[in-house]
């Protein structure tokens, strides 16, 4: 076969180190594009990027030659340092040491897109944590408690 094709979508999610809420409603939008930016300049389709004060969700086509591993390093290389030179409060950014990402079914992609849109409203009633320990429970994803929090 002369071509190699891939349909790969995942849905990246990352916190602020400590999940301290570092992202004010006015610098959220800037992140996100940022974010969304990067991932293209990777090379990905970033179909949406949202996400509340202290972390960040990403609905990606991921490239037919990037790792997983890969992309995320280079979004939060990227956006730490970009970050850093936003304001003076910002100088010590960083993203926690983990991520979580989840394949997601084309079919699927719709809601995930419209559940990113709605982080606001999810979070008035639901930290980061319990959304997160949800996600690995949907996923079925095996973890100990004592090494998912940096």
């Amino acid at each position: 076969m002369p071509q190699s094709l891939s349909l790969v979508i995942v849905h990246l999610v990352f916190s602020t180190k400590d999940r301290l809420p570092r992202f004010d409603a006015p610098l959220r939008p800037h992140v996100h594009a940022y974010l969304a930016e990067v991932a293209r300049n990777a090379g990905c389709e970033a179909y949406r990027v949202g996400g509340v004060a202290d972390h960040v969700h990403l609905a990606i086509r991921l490239s037919r030659t990037l790792t997983i591993a890969g992309l995320v390093e280079t979004l939060k290389t990227s956006s730490s340092k970009w970050l850093k030179t936003q304001s003076a409060a910002l100088s010590d950014f960083a993203w926690q040491r983990g991520y979580g990402c989840f394949s997601v079914a084309p079919a699927d992609l719709m809601a995930l897109t419209t559940y990113i849109d709605n982080q606001e409203e999810h979070h008035r009633s639901r930290t980061f944590q319990e959304e997160y320990r949800a996600f690995l429970k949907k996923y079925e994803v095996t973890y100990d408690e004592a090494y998912v929090w940096d």
